[in-house]
């Protein structure tokens, strides 16, 4: 059984070092409690009629959302796959605004894929290429503020008492790297693979990475990991401290249930440090659009060869995608 490092740190030495005052309240209303689930599963059924790209399932026993990326073309983050998953966020976020814990039908809010062996790829490279060559810079101002939006909100969760979690299965690239170190918590399978390929395009990445990684690692590190290109397995950055849940390729949902099971008594005190790392170590909305700004600047001076390596990759994510769901 796989122990995370963010239970390291709220994982006292014995169950009777626990203090009361963290422990949560077995005295909840109970119509509360069932008006709030009432709203929420209205919430969600509107929803699902009307998504594509996003799954959404409350797992009311283990209190959980697990939202799966149903990648319909290339496993990236489309604009309507961004569409999606801010529309989600924002629900969420307004349904439940200034609710204690008890109150709402999930501690955690789940990050995953439907699709075997892949997270996702990251940005849209081939909307990148049409609107670098159009020189689109409003098209891509707004695609980036989407993505800091998304990134900034999971980061802050919400502005909620819950955990965001990214159960990350298959490989997780540029952008969908991205995404996943804006999480509480990250669960990933031995094997999989994580990287910022942009340098090879002579690009960086945009959306968080440089922010998220030095405030998890140090500036020197996150530089080096940016500037490298190169993939990492789940075990290195395990060992780095970036994955904080290491586990059995297969196994990343049975342990997702283990987590949620060893910690239903230190929810308060999980989601207290995940605040306390926040308060510390602050990723504010002005430094992630200020870092876009720079990065849509970058790409719109993009040449023409970068834009054929960049289509290069498109071409064989296209090819992985086809070969996965096949």
């Amino acid at each position: 059984m796989a122990v995370s490092n963010i239970e390291r740190l709220a994982y006292p030495t014995s169950r009777s070092a626990l203090p009361a005052n963290v422990v949560e309240s077995s005295d909840q209303d109970a119509a509360d409690i069932e008006n709030s689930a009432g709203l929420l599963k209205d919430a969600l059924e509107r929803l699902t009629t009307e998504f594509h790209y996003l799954d959404v399932q409350l797992d009311a026993d283990n209190r959980s959302l697990l939202c799966s990326q149903q990648h319909q073309e290339r496993p990236c983050f489309s604009p309507g796959l961004l569409e999606e998953v801010l529309d989600l966020q924002v629900t969420l976020k307004l349904l439940f605004s200034g609710q204690a814990a008890p109150q709402i039908p999930f501690d955690y809010l789940v990050w995953a894929s439907s699709l075997p062996g892949i997270y996702n790829l990251g940005g849209d490279l081939k909307h990148f290429c049409t609107l670098v060559r159009d020189q689109d810079s409003e098209g891509l101002h707004d695609y980036a503020k989407r993505c800091v939006d998304v990134c900034y909100l999971n980061a802050t969760s919400l502005d909620l008492p819950i955990l965001t979690v990214a159960l990350v299965q298959g490989d997780a690239l540029g952008g969908g790297f991205e995404s996943v170190l804006s999480n509480d918590l990250i669960i990933a399978e031995e094997g999989v693979k994580f990287g910022l390929p942009e340098v090879v395009f002579n690009l960086f990445p945009g959306m968080g990475a440089y922010s998220f990684l030095s405030r998890r690692l140090d500036a020197v590190r996150a530089r080096n990991m940016i500037m490298s290109g190169r993939l990492y397995t789940a075990e290195e950055l395990h060992e780095l401290g970036i994955v904080d849940v290491l586990c059995r390729k297969g196994d990343g949902k049975v342990e997702l249930r283990n987590f949620i099971e060893r910690n239903q008594r230190r929810h308060r005190l999980l989601t207290a440090m995940s605040k306390v790392g926040r308060r510390c170590q602050p990723v504010t909305y002005e430094e992630l659009i200020d870092v876009a700004e720079l990065w849509v600047d970058t790409t719109l001076s993009l040449q023409e060869p970068d834009l054929r390596r960049m289509e290069r990759l498109v071409a064989a994510q296209d090819r992985r995608r086809t070969r996965r769901s096949g």
